[in-house]
């Protein structure tokens, strides 16, 4: 996959919490998915998208593929910058997202997750999302 990138549609700042961690003093890995999670909430509220009334309207968006390669590892306290790409690939959409810690932008996480849309129960071109986010898409 070509990593060339122009900048990220959207960047959030966070930090790990000590209860994150497991024995070996790093994040646990499922937490990873947790934090990509929540940038792409924050992502979609910052554009006015909101989960629940996408619902009421029908709309359900849900993660179809996810994939993670982790790269070095987070610990307590650390600060890191979670950074996130939007692609277009024909209903899907492919999130691409980072982590990097801070000060250092030591590169932690990559994840490539796959959502799609249903409408009414069936997977659907969602016009709503489509409007709302086509100025970030990029193509490879």
């Amino acid at each position: 996959m070509n990593q060339k990138r122009t900048k990220p549609a959207f960047e959030l700042t966070m930090q790990v919490r000590d209860y994150e961690c497991d024995l070996q003093g790093i994040v646990n890995n499922a937490v990873y998915q947790h934090y990509i999670e929540h940038t792409r909430s924050e992502f979609m509220k910052s554009e006015g998208v909101s989960f629940s009334r996408l619902h009421e309207q029908g709309i359900d968006t849900v993660v179809a593929r996810l994939a993670m390669e982790f790269k070095s590892p987070l610990r307590p306290d650390d600060t890191f910058l979670s950074c996130l790409s939007v692609e277009k690939q024909g209903i899907r959409y492919v999130f691409h997202q980072d982590l990097y810690r801070l000060p250092d932008h030591r590169h932690a996480l990559h994840a490539d997750v796959t959502i799609v849309c249903l409408i009414a129960g069936r997977p659907r071109d969602c016009e709503l999302i489509n409007s709302v986010f086509a100025k970030y898409f990029f193509r490879l």
